[in-house]
């Protein structure tokens, strides 16, 4: 009986730092007004933005379609420029999944809304969740969530970016998650 109880205390006592490993989402505001521009010309621009507890977010736009790369070195950590085909803008905020698999939490992955334009009219038609792996050397879209055409968009945009870290960037394609119709 004591050999049970200890058993039970050691597994009971053992769980708490499992179960507080897992995931969860902080918000950030995406304004461009208050990013600070590191190039703009007749073809496009790029900003610098506040991310999660500093960690930095460059903008860029051309040929009317936005792109997202995170990190302090963008250009070795991502693909590059990917955006979706139709021209597009971004949504106001940015969730960022955060893991504590280390003991602490940190960015794995975010969640960005782009309005997607009609091709014939130009104007805002679509929504897609764009899910963004982030990792060192190996960050870009590994889902994309139609947000229009699926009730629970953002329940399956988070269960995306949850995993995150087992995408291969040069290799994998991203995924299109449930119903899709926005472009």
């Amino acid at each position: 009986m004591l050999q049970r109880l200890f058993l039970v205390l050691t597994v009971t006592c053992a769980t708490p730092a499992f179960a507080q490993s897992g995931f969860t989402s902080a918000y950030t505001d995406l304004d461009i007004e208050q990013c600070l521009v590191l190039e703009a010309d007749d073809f496009g621009a790029s900003w610098a933005c506040p991310g999660y507890k500093g960690f930095p977010v460059m903008v860029q736009e051309g040929d009317l379609r936005f792109s997202i790369s995170y990190g302090f070195e963008p250009e070795k950590n991502s693909v590059g420029f990917q955006t979706l085909p139709p021209f597009n803008n971004l949504g106001a905020k940015l969730e960022w999944r955060l893991s504590n698999a280390k003991g602490y939490f940190f960015p794995v992955a975010t969640i960005v809304r782009y309005h997607t334009a009609d091709v014939e009219t130009g104007e805002n038609k679509g929504q897609v969740l764009v899910v963004t792996q982030i990792a060192e050397g190996n960050s870009c879209h590994i889902a994309y969530v139609d947000a229009l055409a699926n009730k629970d968009a953002n329940e399956l945009a988070r269960a995306a970016a949850d995993k995150a870290g087992n995408f291969d960037c040069a290799n994998d394609e991203p995924e299109v998650i449930g119903e899709f119709t926005a472009y």
